[in-house]
This record gives structure tokens, sequence and C-alpha cells, in this order.
């Protein structure tokens, strides 16, 4: 699930980018992991929890914020797995 999700989150950068006419650097990576653990709250059983720090070398600090929280609205995986996991997503 992580490399298929950071994949994903990458294109969905791009596509983002692309509209404010921003190149998205090669350089771009995306470290992701996968917990698995117990529901907060009244919920009984585990769920699954998604962490990814994303590096875009070279775009200012605040504009890859806006950007990742764009591609995070429009990604597949983020949409498949919006109120059913946890996501936390950083910039490096």
């Amino acid at each position: 699930m992580c490399r298929g999700y950071a994949a994903c989150f990458i294109g969905a950068q791009k596509v983002v980018a692309g509209e404010r006419h921003i190149r998205i650097p090669e350089e771009v990576a995306i470290d992701s992991a996968v917990s698995f653990g117990p529901l907060n709250g009244e919920a009984e059983g585990f769920g699954i929890a998604v962490a990814m720090t994303i590096y875009l070398p070279g775009i200012e600090r605040a504009t890859a914020e806006e950007l990742v929280q764009r591609a995070h609205q429009i990604c597949p995986y983020s949409n498949a797995t919006r109120g059913n996991i946890d996501v936390l997503l950083t910039v490096a």
C-alpha cells in the first residue's frame, strides 16, 4: 500500500503543480510507512494509519505545503481512504 500510495501522491502533486505552472523537481521523494493498531474512541477492532514525509527540494516550504494539501484532495488513494484511515502528511 505504501509504495502505491506514494507513487500516486507524486502524480497528484504533478497535476496540482502543473495547474499553478510549477515544476515538480526530479528529486521529489516520499518516505512512507503504514502502521496497524487499535482504533481510537468507541469503535472496536484495529485500524490502519499512513504517514508520509514529502521531499520537494527547491520549492518554497509554504508552496510545497499548499501543493501537498491540494494533492491530498485529488489523489485517488487519499480519496479512497479518506475517513477510513489516519493519514499524516509532513513536508520535509
